[in-house]
């Protein structure tokens, strides 16, 4: 299975290697669950209908502007879209620039307690959740976590394939050394080519079009495949796939490193770019500074800010959680976590039998519920077809 959440490998796979479809996962990515949280679960407490709602995310990434002009995000009943509007990080801070917003300093009435009114208002969504593995989801380390909370026989190997941004994950038995799980985490378009070939190469599949299928089918001439004479090595059974190098951090929507206002131009003359007519950006530096984008260095100390420095506000005043010793705070979130997915769970997909108690997100629910649950939590994905034929071009 490999991970749905980046838009960008999507429509990359949609429209290079549709052989990879199959692979897919049909979850829909968590800004297209909160679309549906936001527009359906949200907006009915609230006594609102779909079409009442605005729904603006913020995201790193400028595909997700496309993820969510997707058909199968569209609800045509009432004309509206899960998220109607996507920002990015970037342009969130030249919004606030803008504005003259200044996130430090403190609002009027924040600290105070919102009155409930009984309409749903008082809708309390959990604290985020602090999550070990990778800044972009951690997606698989979702799934390695689970097995080894059900089977604490296995022993976890990380071994790196090509940098950071290319490791295998591999679950085996203590005793046996048979592994159980192997997964990978794979970040940027040229891992994403090698992965592509080796899931293609262990399914049977013939790749396609694109970078990925030409080197797949030079390197195949002239040997054979490995493991042909031995032990089969296991394949993958999960790929968190980013289309990005370094993963979400790097998104293309994110932040632009500080830039230095250069004081000389290319011939080393003192220059005054703004009195000699050159547009500059807000901070005084003329395009084509060292203010790039994908820099190993930024991408590092954003890295280290997302893991070190969360901007996770703190309770709200009076809540239940403040009671909550430090040790088990975070089992408490957790548990609070659990507890409204199951909420969701039953409000929306509306069980035949919905005891709240023994009911998890994974529970196994009636045929009506099950396809409630497939149509409001998972998309599906079309090979988008070139309409560029080949003897129609004019060379």
């Amino acid at each position: 299975m490999l991970a749905s959440a980046c838009p960008g490998w999507i429509c990359y796979a949609e429209k290079t290697h549709a052989e990879m479809l199959p692979f897919i996962s049909t979850t829909k990515s968590p800004q297209q669950v909160m679309g549906t949280l936001v527009k359906e679960w949200m907006g009915a407490k609230w006594g609102r209908r779909p079409d009442q709602i605005y729904h603006v995310t913020v995201m790193p990434c400028y595909d997700k502007k496309l993820e969510a002009s997707r058909q199968d995000f569209y609800n045509e009943m009432y004309a509206t879209r899960d998220v109607d509007c996507v920002i990015t990080t970037g342009e969130l801070e030249l919004l606030m620039r803008e504005k003259q917003w200044d996130l430090s300093m403190p609002v009027p009435g924040e600290a105070e307690a919102a009155p409930a009114r009984g309409d749903g208002d008082e809708i309390e969504l959990p604290e985020l959740i602090v999550h070990p593995g990778t800044s972009s989801g951690s997606y698989l380390q979702s799934l390695i976590a689970l097995l080894l909370a059900d089977a604490r026989e296995l022993e976890l190997a990380v071994r790196t394939v090509r940098g950071a941004d290319y490791e295998e994950y591999t679950l085996a038995d203590r005793a046996t050394g048979a592994v159980v799980f192997k997964g990978a985490k794979c970040y940027g378009f040229r891992n994403l080519q090698n992965v592509v070939r080796k899931v293609g190469r262990e399914a049977g599949v013939q790749i396609g079009r694109g970078a990925a299928g030409r080197m797949a089918a030079l390197r195949g001439r002239g040997r054979g495949r490995k493991g042909d004479a031995g032990d089969v090595e296991k394949g993958y059974d999960y790929v968190e796939v980013m289309a990005c190098p370094g993963g979400c951090v790097n998104g293309g929507g994110q932040l632009r490193p500080q830039a230095v206002q250069p004081q000389t131009d290319a011939e080393g003359y003192q220059r005054d770019w703004a009195v000699g007519g050159v547009k500059v950006d807000g901070d005084g530096v003329p395009p084509g500074s060292d203010a790039r984008w994908g820099t190993r260095e930024w991408t590092r100390k954003v890295e280290e800010a997302y893991w070190h420095a969360p901007p996770t506000p703190p309770p709200s005043p009076g809540h239940e959680d403040d009671r909550v010793r430090a040790p088990d705070r975070e089992q408490h979130v957790t548990q609070n976590a659990e507890r409204l997915a199951a909420e969701i769970l039953v409000d929306l997909c509306r069980p035949q039998t919905p005891a709240m108690s023994e009911m998890r997100w994974n529970a196994t629910m009636d045929a009506e519920a099950e396809e409630r649950r497939r149509r409001l939590f998972r998309t599906q994905y079309k090979a988008v077809e070139s309409e560029v034929v080949g003897l129609a071009v004019k060379w």
